[in-house]
């Protein structure tokens, strides 16, 4: 269940907190501890102004295909699509958002052990 959590937008994340990324990883869908909740909230609503824009998903073709996209700064504007990057799988499409976002905001890429494909 998702519980709202107001400061979880401003929650810190710790990079060597990688046994949240071992939970998202074993159970991309859920559900999840109260930590790992606070972290993806914290990912989904980052509102940095000098960001990039996030990383989403854009269902190309319902519940079979989604393709990598990134919202622009500005309200309104399209959402830029990265055709190089399309999934099949909704948890690995997941699984790649989850490691963009943690690379954005921590500014550290995962160990290889953790930041290859789902098994």
């Amino acid at each position: 269940m998702l519980v709202t959590y107001p400061e979880a937008a401003h929650w810190p994340i710790d990079p060597a907190r990688l046994d949240l990324v071992e939970e998202f990883r074993a159970k991309p869908r859920g559900p999840h501890g109260d930590e790992l909740q606070k972290l993806l909230h914290r990912m989904r609503w980052n509102g940095d102004p000098q960001s990039d824009g996030r990383y989403v998903l854009v269902v190309t073709e319902p519940g079979k295909q989604w393709t990598l996209g990134r919202l622009p700064r500005q309200r309104g504007k399209p959402i830029e699509l990265m055709r190089n990057h399309v999934f099949t799988s909704i948890a690995e499409a997941e699984w790649e958002v989850f490691k963009l976002r943690w690379e954005a905001l921590t500014g550290t890429s995962l160990p290889p052990h953790l930041s290859g494909p789902l098994a």
